[in-house]
Formats: structure tokens, sequence, C-alpha cells
């Protein structure tokens, strides 16, 4: 059996972080091979926002422009691989791919969340364009227009109080999975915020758009944009490596290194923390990566 091409550092995932990472790795003049495989979490998004130099464009522009600039680096490699099995430690971690193997000094985990989406009928159809997380990614294309949040819980309630930054149109849609206190009812009241308490049983639609939500009994509810934060869960790679995560669910991480429970594996991005985004992905990979290679130099 031929020895394993052996690397300085193999990230997994090709998104903004990874990318990112790829890039500052390469130009420390490290070895890296950057695998990118299985379904992309915002590949349903027309365009990303808030990214210097790159509002409006779409994420298959983005990780083509960036995939572009990365082959100006010898020592960084791309590859369309999924990552199956990781094993090994520190300075010897064997990588495992749909076409053979690799040794790699450290690894850096950029692959993001994999969200759950309720069981709504037209929920999954909508998601990631007229359905979507974050009012700074996609709140000023949908200002002034009649907004929905779904909330899971009654902590994450307020959010709804925060939507109205970008329209004085909002509904709050608990589906009668909890109960909403008086005063947080009289808070929303104050803000201008309705409370919507029957299950949502569909996303209607108008020529291909969002027109509102079936609620039970029959009734719709105008809309033009929900808002929601599903559950989410790590990739299975992920999981089977077994890191210790925050209460949350992320990956915990050591806050000066990036460095995860497991000696010499690394995380960076979407994983690691609850506000989630292309640029928040791109910085903390980049510092993730800079710390690999500190201490990559000093070793």
């Amino acid at each position: 059996m031929n020895r394993p091409d052996v690397v300085d550092v193999v990230i997994v995932g090709g998104g903004p972080g990874g990318l990112s990472a790829a890039l500052t790795l390469g130009r420390a003049r490290r070895t890296v091979v950057m695998f990118d495989a299985g379904p992309r979490r915002n590949a349903a998004a027309e365009s990303m926002h808030n990214f210097p130099t790159r509002d409006g464009t779409s994420p298959r522009e983005f990780r083509r422009i960036a995939r572009e600039q990365l082959a100006t680096y010898p020592n960084v490699s791309v590859r369309d691989e999924l990552v199956h099995e990781i094993f090994g430690e520190r300075g010897a971690f064997d990588v495992t791919t749909d076409c053979g193997q690799v040794r790699a000094r450290r690894i850096l985990l950029c692959t993001g969340m994999i969200d759950e989406l309720p069981h709504i009928p037209g929920f999954r159809e909508h998601w990631g364009r007229s359905i979507v997380i974050c009012p700074y990614c996609h709140g000023w294309e949908a200002q002034d227009q009649r907004f929905g949040y779904l909330a899971t819980n009654a902590d994450t309630a307020t959010f709804a109080i925060f939507l109205r930054g970008w329209s004085e149109h909002v509904v709050l849609f608990t589906c009668g999975t909890f109960a909403v206190p008086d005063d947080l009812r009289a808070r929303l009241s104050v803000a201008g915020v309705r409370v919507e308490e029957r299950p949502i049983t569909r996303i209607t639609s108008e020529n291909g758009a969002m027109a509102g939500v079936e609620l039970a009994h029959g009734s719709v509810e105008p809309l033009d944009v929900l808002f929601a934060h599903p559950p989410q869960q790590h990739v299975a790679l992920v999981q089977s490596l077994g890191p210790t995560l925050t209460s949350a669910g992320h990956l915990a991480v050591n806050a000066m290194t990036s460095e995860t429970s497991l000696p010499g594996v690394f995380a960076a991005g979407d994983l690691i923390v609850a506000a989630q985004s292309a640029l928040g992905a791109a910085s903390s990979s980049m510092y993730a990566a800079a710390m690999i290679n500190h201490e990559l130099v000093m070793e």
C-alpha cells in the first residue's frame, strides 16, 4: 500500500470559512488540502450580503472567484471529495476520502451546520429565499414588507421585536408550542408585534413566491418573508470525532487558539457560534488558520 501524502493542514469544508483558511495558510507557505463535498448550507440562497466587495454576489459565484484565486498558490490543493473518516493524533492524522487517504499534521473543521427544517409543507421549497434566518442578510431587500417570525420558545420570541427595525409589519408565530408569558406579550404589543398561536399547516405560494402561511382551521396569514431559526446538527464526520460541545451544541474551542478538545483538531465558522454569517465564518477561519500556522512554525 502506498504511503499517503503528507501535508501541513487538511481543511474540511469549502465554504467562506474553508476558503478563507486555505488562502491564509497558502500565503503562509503551508501545504494545504481543502476537501469540499456534500450539500451546501446556503445553496438555496440567491445572494449573500454584508461581505465587502461581494455584497449581492451569489454563493456559487463567490466560491468560483475564491477557488480561482486559490489556484495561484501551488501549495494549496482543492478536492471535491467527501471526507469519511479522520483518525490518528496531532502531527499524524490520516484523512480518508472517496478517492484515498491524506496524512496531515493538523486538521481544521469548517463544515458548517445542518439545519433541521420543520415538516411544514412548502417550507423547504422557500428555504433560503423567502424563509430566511438573518435580517442583516435579507432585511434590506425585504424592508417594509410583511414579516413573520417562527419562534421555538419564549426566550427567542423577542427576535420578533428586533425585526421591527426593518418592517412595521411583524407577526410572531408560536404554533402553540409554548405559552407566551404576560410580560412578554405586553412587550410585543407595545412594539406592535401581533402574536399568532395557531399552528402553521403549510406555506402558500403565488407565482413561485411566498404568499403567506396557512393556519389551523384554514385561515391564511399573508406574508412576504418568514424568519426562522431551525434546530441544527453537526455533520456526521464531526459527530464521529466526538469533540466536546458547548451547552448550545456548538463545538467548544480554545478562545485563543481555536483548537477543539481533540489535540491538533481546530474548528471555525458556523459550527462554533450561534451568530452565523459568511463574513463571520471567513473571519474566524482566517484567525484559526493563523493560529495553526503559528503553532507549526514554533514547532
